[in-house]
């Protein structure tokens, strides 16, 4: 029997605030950001295939260079994360469509229709925006500028990662989504081990439990909740409950960190995600 709707969309904002949380618990640990990325990526790889059988299936070369992507994705947020303010790193990263827009004609063969271009622009001035304002540097933020490079860069990377998964569901059955998950938190601790290691002998305790908390609920639980729910939630709604993970974010940085994002960084955060909120609604009345 099917789950009830309201079931389900309690699922999608549960996972939603699972993913908000990644700022505040990454910022929580004293370890080294590579080792954030490196265990955090290894704990959630194991609690994926562990928990979804579709973690375990649908491995192929295909899969591999998307997978890559999303294994970038991973780092540079987790480095993004640790340089600058949690707000300046998830909405950053939420410029992704952009991205998507200019990539989709020559990955996936997707024309743009010229009203995308207005998206476009919106997406664009609110990026510009960050690099506008001189931010102060903070214990939880000591390197913004190189901070909201990285981010940048993991928004191309995430675009690279969405595409990629169209690319792999065109006429394919099951969902990939999920195994190429599992890959790419696999790949994302290969990729970090060399820089993660040595551990240092002071590093247990509080550390051990934030990165359990990263890798079991804020990435396994939270996919697990989407996988279940995600099929039977118009596309619209789901877009828009996911909204909740870059409007979150920032306020539990804020309130477990009392970080507080800049001006700037909250008028283009804010741009970005109206701008994304208005473009999916174009899209469903379309």
């Amino acid at each position: 029997m099917e789950a009830s709707p309201i079931r389900n969309r309690l699922l999608l904002v549960a996972a939603a605030l699972l993913f908000s949380t990644g700022g505040a618990a990454i910022k929580a640990a004293t370890l080294t950001p590579w080792q954030v990325a490196c265990f955090r990526s290894g704990v959630a790889a194991l609690a994926l295939l562990a928990g979804l059988p579709e973690a375990r299936r649908r491995w192929d070369l295909r899969t591999l260079p998307v997978a890559a992507a999303y294994a970038a994705t991973l780092i540079m947020f987790v480095l993004a994360t640790r340089l600058t303010t949690a707000a300046n790193a998830i909405f950053l990263q939420s410029t992704a469509p952009l991205y998507v827009l200019l990539l989709a004609p020559w990955l996936l063969r997707e024309p743009v229709r010229r009203s995308d271009l207005i998206y476009v622009v919106f997406i664009a001035v609110g990026m510009a925006l960050f690099f506008l304002g001189t931010e102060q540097a903070v214990a939880t933020a000591p390197d913004p500028p190189r901070g909201n490079l990285i981010a940048a860069s993991s928004g191309l990377s995430w675009a690279l990662t969405v595409t990629g998964l169209r690319w792999l569901g065109r006429g394919a059955p099951g969902n990939p989504a999920i195994a190429t998950v599992a890959l790419g938190n696999i790949m994302a601790f290969l990729a970090a081990l060399p820089l993660a290691l040595p551990v240092t002998a002071g590093a247990g305790g509080a550390n051990l439990l934030v990165i359990l908390y990263l890798g079991i609920a804020q990435i396994g639980l939270a996919y697990l909740c989407v996988t279940r729910a995600i099929r039977h939630v118009p596309a619209f709604e789901a877009t828009t409950i996911m909204l909740l993970e870059p409007v979150m974010n920032p306020i539990w940085a804020w309130l477990v960190h009392g970080e507080k994002p800049g001006p700037w960084a909250l008028a283009g955060g804010g741009l970005i995600l109206s701008a994304t909120l208005v473009n999916t609604l174009r899209w469903r009345t379309a």
